[in-house]
């Protein structure tokens, strides 16, 4: 049995497979810092690169990893779209049906009509992509990101509670305030909201003791995306604790963008916002 290697097909295939890494990783949202907008249009672009450098390189076997590169490139765009974009069940079908017809289409042109480019006009062609990509890039960069705006209320208070407990805690879920998500260019981008933390101080439980505070609705619930010039804004909710024998309704004071250092004359609800990186 011939177990002969070709090393330079291996090292072709072994390229394909770490552009694809690349691909997927390039989707993530976690480099570069790029809208979804100008992610999708560089994807695409890279599928058209790879596709002229198919045809342009006819030789060996260059053509059909330069295709394999574009079809990959392609595959990731559709799926970037689909799960950033979201659209309806009828708008992924008509790409669906588009992308296949594109490609039936370049295969026939590649088959039966000997489509070929030279290597000027291959060059030509992939110089005008990266001029343009760059220049979206720089567009991309110059404006700017998603703004996060808390507004807490001044206060909340909460009901007696009903329970059958004789003592102790509950938690009691009230809506505390707002969180508004800006996007003022006009490419969508990513919606990242940022995490909350809280603390409670001026009570009878442990001092600083920590609350849960999140985002209504949860995260799993939230839009992917906030589109150009558009604002999205999502209710902020705390969980308060209320001793069990408590009678008439407390009030909470809510501060904001302040530690849980010292003390306080009445029951306050502190609410951190939690700094991630970018």
């Amino acid at each position: 049995m011939n177990y002969d290697i070709d090393s330079g097909k291996l090292l072709y295939a072994l390229g394909v497979v770490f552009a694809t890494a690349a691909f997927l990783y390039f989707i993530r949202d976690v480099v570069f810092g790029l809208s979804i907008t100008v992610k999708a249009a560089l994807l695409f672009a890279a599928f058209v690169v790879f596709f002229v450098a198919g045809v342009a390189l006819q030789r060996d076997i260059l053509d059909v990893v330069g295709f394999a590169l574009a079809g990959i490139a392609y595959i990731v765009f559709v799926g970037y779209v689909v799960l950033r974009y979201e659209p309806s069940e009828t708008g992924t079908f008509l790409l669906l049906a588009v992308s296949a017809g594109l490609f039936v289409t370049l295969g026939y042109a590649l088959r039966e009509w000997n489509l070929t480019l030279s290597r000027r006009t291959a060059t030509g062609i992939v110089l005008g992509l990266v001029l343009v990509s760059t220049v979206l890039i720089g567009v991309d960069a110059a404006g700017g990101g998603v703004t996060y705006d808390p507004e807490t209320n001044e206060s909340v208070t909460v009901d007696p509670p009903r329970t059958g407990q004789d003592r102790g805690v509950v938690s009691m879920t009230e809506r505390v305030g707002t969180m508004s998500a800006t996007n003022e260019f006009v490419f969508t981008r990513a919606l990242a909201l940022p995490p909350l933390r809280g603390c409670l101080l001026g009570t009878d439980f442990r001092t600083r003791e920590e609350v849960w505070v999140g985002y209504d609705p949860a995260r799993f619930e939230q839009p992917n995306v906030v589109r150009g010039d558009s604002t999205l804004q999502f209710g902020v909710t705390a969980d308060l604790l209320v001793d069990v024998n408590q009678t008439e309704p407390i009030t909470y004071a809510i501060e904001r963008d302040a530690n849980c250092d010292g003390e306080r004359d009445r029951p306050t609800l502190v609410i951190n916002t939690i700094e991630t990186a970018t």
